[in-house]
Protein backbone atom coordinates (compact mmCIF):
# COMPACT_ATOMS: atom_id res chain seq x y z
CA UNK A 1 0.00 0.00 0.00
CA UNK A 2 1.02 3.23 -0.87
CA UNK A 3 0.25 7.20 0.30
CA UNK A 4 -3.52 7.79 -0.60
CA UNK A 5 -2.18 11.51 -1.14
CA UNK A 6 0.33 13.53 -2.30
CA UNK A 7 1.48 17.49 -2.07
CA UNK A 8 4.33 19.34 -4.26
CA UNK A 9 5.58 22.67 -2.74
CA UNK A 10 6.75 22.70 1.13
CA UNK A 11 5.98 26.38 1.77
CA UNK A 12 4.18 27.43 5.03
CA UNK A 13 0.94 26.76 3.27
CA UNK A 14 1.99 23.71 1.61
CA UNK A 15 3.19 22.27 4.88
CA UNK A 16 0.14 22.56 7.03
CA UNK A 17 -1.95 21.33 4.11
CA UNK A 18 0.02 18.56 4.21
CA UNK A 19 -0.18 18.26 8.33
CA UNK A 20 -3.94 18.95 7.97
CA UNK A 21 -4.53 15.95 5.59
CA UNK A 22 -2.51 13.56 7.28
CA UNK A 23 -4.03 14.18 10.66
CA UNK A 24 -7.64 14.09 9.09
CA UNK A 25 -6.51 9.89 8.73
CA UNK A 26 -4.41 10.70 5.00
CA UNK A 27 -1.36 9.02 4.67
CA UNK A 28 0.65 11.71 2.70
CA UNK A 29 3.92 11.87 0.65
CA UNK A 30 5.76 15.15 -0.16
CA UNK A 31 8.12 15.93 -2.39
CA UNK A 32 9.75 19.80 -2.75
CA UNK A 33 12.30 20.97 -5.48
CA UNK A 34 14.89 22.04 -2.70
CA UNK A 35 15.68 18.92 -0.91
CA UNK A 36 16.93 20.61 2.24
CA UNK A 37 12.98 21.83 2.45
CA UNK A 38 11.80 18.35 2.36
CA UNK A 39 14.77 17.26 4.93
CA UNK A 40 14.01 19.75 7.44
CA UNK A 41 9.75 19.56 7.44
CA UNK A 42 10.70 15.22 8.07
CA UNK A 43 12.88 16.26 10.96
CA UNK A 44 10.33 19.01 12.43
CA UNK A 45 6.74 19.52 12.25
CA UNK A 46 6.19 16.18 10.13
CA UNK A 47 8.29 14.12 12.19
CA UNK A 48 6.17 10.49 13.99
CA UNK A 49 3.38 11.26 11.51
CA UNK A 50 2.68 9.03 8.38
CA UNK A 51 4.31 11.41 5.73
CA UNK A 52 6.67 10.03 3.12
CA UNK A 53 9.69 12.34 1.65
CA UNK A 54 10.60 11.92 -1.66
CA UNK A 55 12.98 13.35 -3.36
CA UNK A 56 12.20 13.01 -6.57
CA UNK A 57 9.26 13.31 -8.88
CA UNK A 58 9.54 9.66 -10.14
CA UNK A 59 9.73 8.40 -6.55
CA UNK A 60 7.04 10.50 -5.39
CA UNK A 61 4.56 9.11 -7.94
CA UNK A 62 5.78 6.23 -7.23
CA UNK A 63 4.74 6.35 -3.81
CA UNK A 64 0.77 6.81 -4.34
CA UNK A 65 -1.88 4.66 -4.42
CA UNK A 66 -3.74 4.64 -7.91
CA UNK A 67 -5.59 6.60 -8.78
CA UNK A 68 -3.22 9.06 -7.40
CA UNK A 69 -4.32 12.80 -6.30
CA UNK A 70 -1.68 15.31 -6.10
CA UNK A 71 -2.32 18.49 -4.62
CA UNK A 72 0.47 21.76 -6.17
CA UNK A 73 1.14 24.41 -3.67
CA UNK A 74 3.76 26.76 -5.79
CA UNK A 75 3.33 30.06 -7.19
CA UNK A 76 0.60 30.76 -9.67
CA UNK A 77 1.87 30.73 -13.74
CA UNK A 78 4.44 29.74 -15.06
CA UNK A 79 5.93 27.47 -11.80
CA UNK A 80 2.46 25.68 -12.19
CA UNK A 81 2.74 24.79 -15.81
CA UNK A 82 6.22 23.56 -15.21
CA UNK A 83 5.13 20.97 -12.59
CA UNK A 84 2.29 19.53 -14.61
CA UNK A 85 4.77 19.26 -17.35
CA UNK A 86 7.06 17.33 -15.39
CA UNK A 87 4.21 15.22 -13.64
CA UNK A 88 2.61 14.08 -16.76
CA UNK A 89 4.81 11.45 -18.34
CA UNK A 90 4.69 9.84 -14.74
CA UNK A 91 1.15 9.56 -14.87
CA UNK A 92 -1.54 7.06 -15.78
CA UNK A 93 -5.00 7.06 -16.78
CA UNK A 94 -7.70 8.30 -13.85
CA UNK A 95 -4.78 10.02 -12.13
CA UNK A 96 -5.50 13.95 -10.45
CA UNK A 97 -3.70 17.06 -10.52
CA UNK A 98 -4.88 19.70 -7.96
CA UNK A 99 -3.81 23.59 -7.96
CA UNK A 100 -4.02 24.65 -4.96
CA UNK A 101 -2.79 28.16 -5.17
CA UNK A 102 -4.27 31.48 -6.29
CA UNK A 103 -4.10 31.01 -10.27
CA UNK A 104 -5.57 33.19 -12.93
CA UNK A 105 -8.84 31.60 -13.54
CA UNK A 106 -8.12 31.39 -17.82
CA UNK A 107 -4.95 28.84 -16.89
CA UNK A 108 -7.23 26.80 -14.90
CA UNK A 109 -9.72 26.38 -17.52
CA UNK A 110 -6.90 26.27 -19.95
CA UNK A 111 -5.33 23.17 -17.91
CA UNK A 112 -8.75 21.39 -17.38
CA UNK A 113 -9.18 21.30 -21.10
CA UNK A 114 -5.41 20.15 -21.82
CA UNK A 115 -5.33 17.51 -19.00
CA UNK A 116 -9.20 15.91 -18.97
CA UNK A 117 -8.69 15.13 -22.71
CA UNK A 118 -5.64 13.33 -22.16
CA UNK A 119 -7.64 11.21 -19.57
CA UNK A 120 -5.92 12.74 -16.35
CA UNK A 121 -8.36 14.58 -14.23
CA UNK A 122 -7.67 18.24 -13.27
CA UNK A 123 -9.25 20.58 -10.42
CA UNK A 124 -8.37 24.08 -9.82
CA UNK A 125 -8.97 24.46 -6.33
CA UNK A 126 -9.19 28.10 -4.57
CA UNK A 127 -7.78 27.73 -0.62
CA UNK A 128 -8.64 30.27 1.59
CA UNK A 129 -7.45 30.65 5.54
CA UNK A 130 -4.34 31.49 5.27
CA UNK A 131 -1.69 29.55 7.48
CA UNK A 132 -4.04 29.12 10.18
CA UNK A 133 -6.66 28.10 8.28
CA UNK A 134 -4.63 25.32 5.76
CA UNK A 135 -3.28 23.73 9.55
CA UNK A 136 -6.62 23.49 11.53
CA UNK A 137 -9.71 23.99 8.28
CA UNK A 138 -9.63 26.19 5.27
CA UNK A 139 -12.16 27.30 2.82
CA UNK A 140 -11.94 25.20 -0.23
CA UNK A 141 -13.61 25.95 -3.63
CA UNK A 142 -12.93 23.01 -5.97
CA UNK A 143 -13.69 23.98 -9.69
CA UNK A 144 -13.36 21.11 -12.33
CA UNK A 145 -15.37 18.11 -13.74
CA UNK A 146 -17.77 16.96 -10.99
CA UNK A 147 -16.94 13.35 -11.66
CA UNK A 148 -13.18 15.08 -10.53
CA UNK A 149 -14.86 16.50 -7.61
CA UNK A 150 -16.25 13.47 -6.39
CA UNK A 151 -13.18 11.52 -6.05
CA UNK A 152 -11.26 13.92 -3.62
CA UNK A 153 -14.51 14.73 -1.75
CA UNK A 154 -13.62 12.28 1.15
CA UNK A 155 -10.37 13.66 1.58
CA UNK A 156 -11.65 17.83 1.29
CA UNK A 157 -14.85 17.49 3.23
CA UNK A 158 -12.40 16.25 6.09
CA UNK A 159 -9.76 19.10 5.86
CA UNK A 160 -11.98 21.72 5.33
CA UNK A 161 -13.05 23.97 8.18
CA UNK A 162 -16.51 22.45 9.88
CA UNK A 163 -19.35 25.03 10.67
CA UNK A 164 -22.77 24.64 12.04
CA UNK A 165 -24.00 23.29 8.71
CA UNK A 166 -21.34 21.46 7.23
CA UNK A 167 -17.85 21.35 5.94
CA UNK A 168 -16.48 24.70 4.00
CA UNK A 169 -16.55 23.15 1.01
CA UNK A 170 -18.69 22.59 -2.13
CA UNK A 171 -18.44 21.67 -5.53
CA UNK A 172 -18.13 24.91 -6.96
CA UNK A 173 -18.78 24.27 -10.80
CA UNK A 174 -16.92 23.44 -14.52
CA UNK A 175 -13.70 24.34 -15.65
CA UNK A 176 -12.05 27.28 -13.44
CA UNK A 177 -14.80 28.51 -11.79
CA UNK A 178 -13.10 27.66 -8.24
CA UNK A 179 -10.49 29.95 -8.43
CA UNK A 180 -12.84 32.62 -10.36
CA UNK A 181 -15.35 32.07 -6.79
CA UNK A 182 -11.43 32.64 -4.77
CA UNK A 183 -10.24 35.62 -6.98
CA UNK A 184 -13.52 37.31 -5.90
CA UNK A 185 -13.22 36.17 -2.53
CA UNK A 186 -10.13 37.84 -2.81
CA UNK A 187 -11.55 40.86 -4.17
CA UNK A 188 -14.43 41.35 -1.60
CA UNK A 189 -10.96 40.86 1.31
CA UNK A 190 -9.78 43.82 -0.48
CA UNK A 191 -12.99 45.92 0.19
CA UNK A 192 -13.21 44.82 3.77
CA UNK A 193 -9.83 45.28 4.72
CA UNK A 194 -9.78 48.93 3.14
CA UNK A 195 -13.20 49.88 4.45
CA UNK A 196 -11.78 48.87 8.15
CA UNK A 197 -8.34 50.71 7.91
CA UNK A 198 -10.51 53.71 6.65
CA UNK A 199 -12.73 53.40 9.75
CA UNK A 200 -9.40 53.53 12.22
CA UNK A 201 -8.40 56.20 9.84
CA UNK A 202 -11.37 58.16 11.05
CA UNK A 203 -11.23 57.26 14.58
CA UNK A 204 -7.72 57.23 15.40
CA UNK A 205 -7.14 61.14 12.91
CA UNK A 206 -10.65 63.03 13.79
CA UNK A 207 -11.69 61.34 17.01
CA UNK A 208 -7.74 60.71 18.25
CA UNK A 209 -8.04 57.11 20.06
CA UNK A 210 -5.42 55.61 21.11
CA UNK A 211 -4.46 51.90 20.22
CA UNK A 212 -5.66 51.27 23.55
CA UNK A 213 -9.13 52.69 22.87
CA UNK A 214 -9.13 51.39 19.83
CA UNK A 215 -8.37 47.85 20.77
CA UNK A 216 -11.61 48.18 22.69
CA UNK A 217 -13.45 49.54 20.41
CA UNK A 218 -12.57 47.11 17.79
CA UNK A 219 -13.17 44.21 20.61
CA UNK A 220 -16.55 45.10 21.40
CA UNK A 221 -17.80 45.47 17.78
CA UNK A 222 -16.85 41.69 17.17
CA UNK A 223 -19.19 40.75 19.41
CA UNK A 224 -22.44 42.32 17.49
CA UNK A 225 -23.84 40.45 14.75
CA UNK A 226 -23.06 42.78 12.42
CA UNK A 227 -19.33 42.97 12.47
CA UNK A 228 -18.41 39.61 14.59
CA UNK A 229 -15.84 38.87 11.89
CA UNK A 230 -12.21 37.59 11.74
CA UNK A 231 -10.69 40.72 10.08
CA UNK A 232 -12.39 42.92 12.85
CA UNK A 233 -11.15 39.92 15.64
CA UNK A 234 -7.81 40.38 14.13
CA UNK A 235 -7.82 44.16 14.13
CA UNK A 236 -8.78 44.15 17.55
CA UNK A 237 -5.65 42.07 18.28
CA UNK A 238 -2.83 44.04 16.00
CA UNK A 239 -3.77 46.94 18.66
CA UNK A 240 -2.58 45.28 21.55
CA UNK A 241 0.50 44.99 20.05
CA UNK A 242 3.36 46.69 21.27
CA UNK A 243 6.95 47.30 19.19
CA UNK A 244 9.56 46.18 21.78
CA UNK A 245 12.07 48.58 20.45
CA UNK A 246 10.47 51.41 20.74
CA UNK A 247 7.54 51.26 23.35
CA UNK A 248 4.51 51.77 20.70
CA UNK A 249 1.83 50.32 19.68
CA UNK A 250 3.47 48.06 16.79
CA UNK A 251 0.84 49.42 14.15
CA UNK A 252 2.42 52.96 14.72
CA UNK A 253 5.77 51.82 13.26
CA UNK A 254 4.45 50.34 10.26
CA UNK A 255 5.22 51.77 7.10
CA UNK A 256 2.08 52.71 5.56
CA UNK A 257 2.85 50.95 2.43
CA UNK A 258 0.45 48.09 1.48
CA UNK A 259 1.34 45.44 -1.24
CA UNK A 260 -0.73 43.00 -2.83
CA UNK A 261 -0.31 39.83 -5.09
CA UNK A 262 -2.67 40.17 -8.15
CA UNK A 263 -6.37 39.01 -7.10
CA UNK A 264 -7.48 42.47 -6.29
CA UNK A 265 -6.60 43.54 -9.60
CA UNK A 266 -7.48 40.23 -11.59
CA UNK A 267 -11.36 40.98 -9.90
CA UNK A 268 -11.41 44.44 -11.27
CA UNK A 269 -10.13 43.57 -14.47
CA UNK A 270 -13.16 40.96 -14.79
CA UNK A 271 -15.59 43.52 -13.36
CA UNK A 272 -14.68 45.75 -16.02
CA UNK A 273 -14.62 42.76 -19.00
CA UNK A 274 -18.16 41.58 -17.93
CA UNK A 275 -19.45 44.99 -16.63
CA UNK A 276 -20.53 44.75 -13.69
CA UNK A 277 -19.97 47.82 -11.20
CA UNK A 278 -17.03 46.93 -8.21
CA UNK A 279 -16.31 50.37 -7.15
CA UNK A 280 -15.62 49.21 -3.19
CA UNK A 281 -13.08 46.92 -4.70
CA UNK A 282 -11.93 49.16 -7.30
CA UNK A 283 -11.34 51.84 -4.33
CA UNK A 284 -9.55 49.19 -2.52
CA UNK A 285 -7.59 48.01 -5.01
CA UNK A 286 -6.65 51.90 -5.85
CA UNK A 287 -6.20 52.33 -1.81
CA UNK A 288 -3.13 50.49 -2.44
CA UNK A 289 -1.57 51.77 -5.01
CA UNK A 290 -1.72 54.71 -3.69
CA UNK A 291 -0.58 53.71 -0.69
CA UNK A 292 2.77 52.91 -2.40
CA UNK A 293 3.96 56.00 -3.85
CA UNK A 294 5.00 56.57 0.25
CA UNK A 295 8.17 59.27 -0.77
CA UNK A 296 5.92 61.18 -3.40
CA UNK A 297 3.53 61.66 -0.79
CA UNK A 298 5.33 62.64 1.76
CA UNK A 299 6.95 65.18 -0.88
CA UNK A 300 3.39 66.00 -1.49
CA UNK A 301 2.16 66.48 2.30
CA UNK A 302 4.70 69.79 2.53
CA UNK A 303 3.49 71.72 -0.36
CA UNK A 304 -0.74 70.64 -0.26
CA UNK A 305 -2.60 71.79 2.51
CA UNK A 306 -6.17 70.41 3.60
CA UNK A 307 -8.84 70.89 6.53
CA UNK A 308 -7.06 71.08 10.31
CA UNK A 309 -9.22 71.74 13.47
CA UNK A 310 -9.90 69.26 16.07
CA UNK A 311 -13.27 67.78 16.41
CA UNK A 312 -15.18 68.81 19.17
CA UNK A 313 -18.17 66.08 18.91
CA UNK A 314 -19.11 63.44 21.10
CA UNK A 315 -16.64 60.37 20.30
CA UNK A 316 -19.18 57.76 21.66
CA UNK A 317 -21.41 58.87 18.95
CA UNK A 318 -18.73 59.25 16.45
CA UNK A 319 -17.64 55.49 17.47
CA UNK A 320 -21.63 54.30 16.50
CA UNK A 321 -21.67 56.24 13.41
CA UNK A 322 -18.36 54.70 12.08
CA UNK A 323 -19.82 51.34 13.08
CA UNK A 324 -23.08 52.07 11.16
CA UNK A 325 -20.77 53.28 8.34
CA UNK A 326 -18.54 50.51 8.49
CA UNK A 327 -21.00 48.09 7.84
CA UNK A 328 -23.72 49.82 5.20
CA UNK A 329 -20.09 50.25 3.47
CA UNK A 330 -19.39 46.44 3.94
CA UNK A 331 -23.06 45.09 2.35
CA UNK A 332 -22.36 47.23 -0.46
CA UNK A 333 -18.94 45.85 -0.81
CA UNK A 334 -20.44 41.87 -0.62
CA UNK A 335 -23.17 42.68 -2.75
CA UNK A 336 -20.85 44.05 -5.52
CA UNK A 337 -18.47 40.60 -5.48
CA UNK A 338 -21.85 38.31 -5.38
CA UNK A 339 -23.46 40.18 -8.52
CA UNK A 340 -19.95 39.77 -10.04
CA UNK A 341 -20.39 35.72 -9.42
CA UNK A 342 -23.60 35.86 -10.79
CA UNK A 343 -22.59 37.75 -13.84
CA UNK A 344 -19.74 35.54 -14.34
CA UNK A 345 -21.79 32.28 -13.57
CA UNK A 346 -24.25 33.44 -16.47
CA UNK A 347 -21.77 34.77 -18.98
CA UNK A 348 -19.27 31.37 -18.30
CA UNK A 349 -22.12 28.83 -17.59
CA UNK A 350 -20.50 28.04 -14.19
CA UNK A 351 -23.69 27.39 -12.50
CA UNK A 352 -22.56 28.74 -9.58
CA UNK A 353 -25.03 28.52 -6.24
CA UNK A 354 -24.29 31.96 -4.56
CA UNK A 355 -25.67 30.42 -1.28
CA UNK A 356 -23.62 27.87 -0.80
CA UNK A 357 -20.57 30.28 -1.89
CA UNK A 358 -21.70 32.25 0.99
CA UNK A 359 -21.92 29.22 3.60
CA UNK A 360 -18.24 27.73 2.99
CA UNK A 361 -17.39 31.30 3.46
CA UNK A 362 -18.44 31.19 6.96
CA UNK A 363 -15.06 29.02 7.99
CA UNK A 364 -11.88 29.05 7.37
CA UNK A 365 -11.26 31.81 5.14
CA UNK A 366 -10.31 35.39 5.94
CA UNK A 367 -13.47 36.83 4.98
CA UNK A 368 -15.11 34.79 7.53
CA UNK A 369 -17.66 36.91 8.94
CA UNK A 370 -21.06 35.88 11.00
CA UNK A 371 -23.40 37.99 8.71
CA UNK A 372 -22.59 35.30 5.92
CA UNK A 373 -25.20 33.57 7.70
CA UNK A 374 -27.53 36.58 6.59
CA UNK A 375 -26.11 36.32 2.93
CA UNK A 376 -26.96 32.65 2.91
CA UNK A 377 -30.47 32.97 3.56
CA UNK A 378 -31.03 35.79 1.31
CA UNK A 379 -30.06 33.60 -1.70
CA UNK A 380 -31.82 30.39 0.16
CA UNK A 381 -35.22 32.77 0.40
CA UNK A 382 -34.42 34.13 -3.41
CA UNK A 383 -31.87 32.47 -5.36
CA UNK A 384 -33.05 34.70 -8.39
CA UNK A 385 -32.23 38.09 -5.98
CA UNK A 386 -30.45 40.17 -8.38
CA UNK A 387 -28.71 42.06 -5.62
CA UNK A 388 -27.87 42.00 -1.85
CA UNK A 389 -29.38 45.57 -1.61
CA UNK A 390 -32.85 44.44 -2.20
CA UNK A 391 -32.52 41.44 0.34
CA UNK A 392 -35.23 42.24 3.02
CA UNK A 393 -33.10 42.70 5.84
CA UNK A 394 -29.97 44.27 4.31
CA UNK A 395 -32.08 46.81 2.60
CA UNK A 396 -33.81 47.57 5.96
CA UNK A 397 -30.42 48.07 7.79
CA UNK A 398 -28.91 50.37 4.87
CA UNK A 399 -32.34 52.04 5.30
CA UNK A 400 -32.39 52.38 9.07
CA UNK A 401 -28.29 53.62 8.76
CA UNK A 402 -27.82 55.65 6.03
CA UNK A 403 -27.95 59.01 8.12
CA UNK A 404 -25.03 57.73 10.20
CA UNK A 405 -23.32 56.54 6.76
CA UNK A 406 -23.60 60.19 5.29
CA UNK A 407 -22.29 61.95 8.21
CA UNK A 408 -19.23 59.57 8.64
CA UNK A 409 -18.29 60.82 4.97
CA UNK A 410 -19.19 64.40 4.82
CA UNK A 411 -17.20 64.66 8.51
CA UNK A 412 -14.26 62.56 6.84
CA UNK A 413 -14.08 65.53 3.90
CA UNK A 414 -14.43 68.10 6.65
CA UNK A 415 -11.22 66.76 8.17
CA UNK A 416 -9.76 65.87 5.01
CA UNK A 417 -9.80 62.23 5.57
CA UNK A 418 -9.59 59.75 2.69
CA UNK A 419 -12.44 56.96 2.30
CA UNK A 420 -12.52 55.63 -1.49
CA UNK A 421 -14.01 53.04 0.22
CA UNK A 422 -17.04 54.50 2.24
CA UNK A 423 -17.50 56.79 -0.56
CA UNK A 424 -17.82 54.26 -3.28
CA UNK A 425 -19.99 52.50 -1.48
CA UNK A 426 -22.03 54.97 -0.99
CA UNK A 427 -22.17 56.10 -4.43
CA UNK A 428 -23.18 52.36 -5.65
CA UNK A 429 -26.17 52.42 -3.18
CA UNK A 430 -27.32 55.89 -4.69
CA UNK A 431 -26.51 54.85 -8.23
CA UNK A 432 -28.77 51.40 -7.76
CA UNK A 433 -31.50 53.25 -5.62
CA UNK A 434 -32.22 56.15 -8.05
CA UNK A 435 -34.16 54.93 -11.11
CA UNK A 436 -32.50 58.24 -13.00
CA UNK A 437 -29.26 58.95 -13.68
CA UNK A 438 -27.61 61.87 -15.75
CA UNK A 439 -25.99 59.58 -18.33
CA UNK A 440 -29.00 60.73 -20.48
CA UNK A 441 -26.61 63.70 -20.87
CA UNK A 442 -23.64 61.00 -21.23
CA UNK A 443 -25.52 59.72 -24.33
CA UNK A 444 -26.14 63.14 -25.54
CA UNK A 445 -23.06 64.17 -25.96
CA UNK A 446 -21.89 60.73 -27.65
CA UNK A 447 -24.31 61.31 -30.20
CA UNK A 448 -23.27 64.96 -30.67
CA UNK A 449 -20.04 64.10 -31.23
CA UNK A 450 -19.90 60.48 -32.48
CA UNK A 451 -23.28 59.74 -34.09
CA UNK A 452 -23.56 57.01 -31.43
CA UNK A 453 -27.88 57.24 -31.12
CA UNK A 454 -29.72 56.80 -28.14
CA UNK A 455 -32.54 55.56 -26.76
CA UNK A 456 -35.72 57.59 -25.42
CA UNK A 457 -37.65 57.13 -22.34
CA UNK A 458 -41.34 57.54 -24.32
CA UNK A 459 -40.29 54.60 -26.94
CA UNK A 460 -39.77 50.62 -26.35
CA UNK A 461 -35.88 49.66 -25.37
CA UNK A 462 -34.02 48.85 -28.29
CA UNK A 463 -35.15 51.61 -30.48
CA UNK A 464 -31.86 53.95 -31.40
CA UNK A 465 -32.55 57.86 -32.51
CA UNK A 466 -30.05 60.07 -33.38
CA UNK A 467 -30.89 64.10 -33.16
CA UNK A 468 -29.14 66.44 -35.64
CA UNK A 469 -27.62 68.61 -32.55
CA UNK A 470 -26.53 71.91 -34.98
CA UNK A 471 -30.07 72.98 -36.13
CA UNK A 472 -28.95 75.97 -38.14
CA UNK A 473 -26.55 76.59 -41.21
CA UNK A 474 -24.79 79.21 -38.57
CA UNK A 475 -24.21 76.71 -35.91
CA UNK A 476 -22.55 74.23 -38.39
CA UNK A 477 -20.51 76.68 -39.74
CA UNK A 478 -19.17 77.60 -36.32
CA UNK A 479 -19.08 74.13 -35.49
CA UNK A 480 -16.73 73.28 -38.58
CA UNK A 481 -14.76 76.06 -38.15
CA UNK A 482 -13.77 75.10 -34.38
CA UNK A 483 -15.33 78.43 -32.97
Amino acid sequence: MGQSFGLIGLAVMGENLALNVERNGFPIAVYNRTASVTEKFMATRAQGKNVKATFSLEEFVQSLDRPRKILIMVKAGAPVDAVIQQLKPLLEEGDMIIDGGNSLYTDTERRVQELESTGLRFIGMGVSGGEEGALNGPSLMPGGTEAAYREIEPIVTKIAAQVDDGPCVTYIGPGGSGHYVKMVHNGIEYGDMQLIAEAYDILRSVGRLSAAQLHQVFSEWNTTDELNSFLIEITADIFKKVDTETGQPLVDVILDAAGQKGTGRWTVETALDLGVGIPTIIAAVNGRIMSSIKEERVAASKELTGPSGRYEGDITALVSKVRDALYCSKICSYAQGMALLGKASQQFNYGLDLGEIARIWKGGCIIRAGFLNKIKWAYDENPQLPNLLLAPEFKQTILDRQAAWREVIMLAAEYGIPVPAFSASLDYFDSYRRSGLPQNLTQAQRDYFGAHTFERVDKSRGEFFHADWLTTDEERTLASSGR
